[in-house]
């Protein structure tokens, strides 16, 4: 996604002490950017990883038929390590 293709109406303040503010100066020099233009690039790139990892997932036609197995298999009983981990007492009771 192009940042300077979209016209800019909207504006975001961000408060940050002085050695990240230096911090982000220099990476944004290093890349021969604003400090604007690298946060928002870097902003976007983080937020579509966010959001994609939370809203799909791309499956080949095998890996989609396992995945629908999984969902349809029945819940199995309770694991006895399973059980004994959440049962009894720990290290710090």
């Amino acid at each position: 996604m192009a940042t300077t293709a979209i016209a800019k109406t909207e504006r975001i303040d961000v408060r940050a002490n002085l050695s990240v503010k230096q911090l982000l100066q220099d990476a944004a020099r290093s890349c021969h950017k604003s400090v604007s233009e690298f946060l928002l690039e870097a902003g976007i790139t983080a937020a579509n990883q966010t959001l994609a990892d939370r809203r799909r997932f791309e499956l080949d036609e095998q890996q989609w038929q396992q995945f629908q197995q999984a969902l349809d298999r029945p819940v199995s009983a309770p694991r006895n390590r399973m059980k004994a981990l959440l049962t009894e007492p720990g290290v710090l009771d």
